[in-house]
C-alpha cells in the first residue's frame, strides 16, 4: 500500500483556529468540518490551493460531536453534491441530529455552575449560527469498525471516549496516522485547562492510544499546548505524540489528585467564578475565566464530582 497524503485545512472561528484534515485517497475524505462557515470559507479554498475539488470528497469523518467539529457537516455534504457519506460514533450521533442536544448537554453539566440566566438562550443562538444543519449520519461506527476510502486506504475506528462519550480516533492503516480530534488535551487550548466529561474514560483512552495505537503521526483538533509553553501545532511526529499523550496522562493525574485532596469548597471559601471548585483551581494555578465557553474547567470538574455534587 502506498502512503496516502494528508493535509491540514484551517478555518477561523472567533479566537479559535479550527482544523480539518484532507485524506487524499481515491475516495477523498475530510476529517472534521469546523462550523457552518468553514466548508465554504476555509475548506474549499484550501483544497483549491492543493489542486483538489470539494466536489470530489466522498467521506466526512467526524471525531466527535461538538459544534466546532460537526457544525459544517451539513454544509460540506451539500458542497459535495450530497455524495459524501457522513460518519460519526453512535454515542455522539445525537449532536449531529439535533442542535438541542448541545443545549441539553450544557444544562446538565457546565451550565449548572455558571450564573447566567441567558446561558441557555445564548448557546441555542450559537448553535443556530454555527451548525449548518441537522442531519442523520450516513454511517454510525463503533470501536473496531473499518472504513474503506476506496481500494487504497483503510481507516480503523478506535473508541477513545472521555472528551465526549462518542469520541473516536481514526487510524490510517499501514502508516499509523491517527486523527484524535480533542481526545488528547495536554493542558488545553485557549482557556488553559483540559476538557473531558468523563475522567476515567479519558484516562483509559490515553492509555489505549499510548500502549496499543502508538501513533506514527498524531493529528490534533486544536493546537493544544503544555502549561506555559507554545503549542507544537496540530501535527505531531512519533516522539512528540508519545510525549504529549504521556503529558496528558500526567496532567489528568494532577487534576484527579487535587480533586481528591480538596473536594468541593467549604462554607469558609468565598463564592467566586470558580465556585464550588476554588480551592482546586488555586492549587492547580488555574487563572482563566471558567465561564467562557466552552468552559473546560467546569466541564472537567463536573466529570469528577457529578455523582456527589448537587446544585
Amino acid at each position: 500500500m502506498s502512503t496516502v497524503d494528508i493535509q491540514p485545512l484551517f478555518s477561523q472561528w472567533g479566537r479559535f483556529g479550527l482544523y480539518s484534515f484532507f485524506i487524499d485517497g481515491s475516495e477523498p475524505a475530510i476529517v472534521d468540518t469546523g462550523i457552518a462557515s468553514s466548508p465554504a470559507g476555509g475548506i474549499a479554498p484550501a483544497l483549491k490551493q492543493l489542486g483538489r475539488r470539494i466536489e470530489d470528497v466522498r467521506w466526512i469523518l467526524l471525531t466527535h460531536g461538538h459544534i466546532d467539529h460537526i457544525g459544517g457537516a451539513h454544509a460540506l455534504w451539500e458542497l459535495t453534491g450530497r455524495k459524501a457519506k457522513v460518519v460519526i460514533h453512535e454515542a455522539d450521533a445525537p449532536f449531529l441530529r439535533s442542535r438541542r442536544t448541545h443545549v441539553d448537554e450544557y444544562l446538565a453539566a457546565r451550565g449548572r455552575y455558571i450564573d447566567d440566566p441567558e446561558g441557555e438562550a445564548k448557546l441555542m443562538a450559537a448553535c443556530e449560527a454555527a451548525i449548518s444543519g441537522e442531519m442523520e449520519p450516513h454511517q454510525v461506527v463503533r470501536h473496531g469498525d473499518q472504513i474503506a476510502l476506496g481500494p487504497d486506504v483503510t481507516v480503523t475506528v478506535h473508541s477513545v471516549p472521555g472528551h465526549t462519550a462518542g469520541s473516536v480516533a481514526y487510524v490510517v492503516e499501514g502508516q499509523r496516522d491517527v486523527f484524535v480530534g480533542d481526545a488528547v488535551q495536554i493542558h488545553g487550548a485557549a482557556n488553559g485547562f483540559p476538557s473531558y466529561a468523563d475522567p476515567d474514560a479519558y484516562r483509559a483512552s490515553l492509555l489505549h492510544l499510548r500502549d496499543h495505537v502508538r501513533p506514527n503521526r498524531l493529528f490534533l483538533g486544536h493546537p493544544y499546548r503544555s502549561q506555559g509553553a507554545e503549542s507544537l501545532g496540530v501535527v505531531l511526529d512519533r516522539e512528540q505524540a508519545a510525549a504529549k499523550i504521556q503529558e496528558s496522562l500526567d496532567i489528568e493525574a494532577r487534576v484527579r489528585a487535587a480533586t481528591e485532596q480538596f473536594g468541593l469548597d467549604g462554607k469558609a471559601v468565598a463564592k467566586a467564578p470558580c465556585s464550588p471548585f476554588c480551592c482546586i483551581a488555586r492549587h492547580l494555578r488555574y487563572d482563566g475565566d471558567p465561564t467562557l465557553e466552552p468552559s473546560p474547567f467546569f466541564t472537567t470538574m463536573h466529570g469528577y464530582f457529578h455523582r456527589g455534587y448537587r446544585s
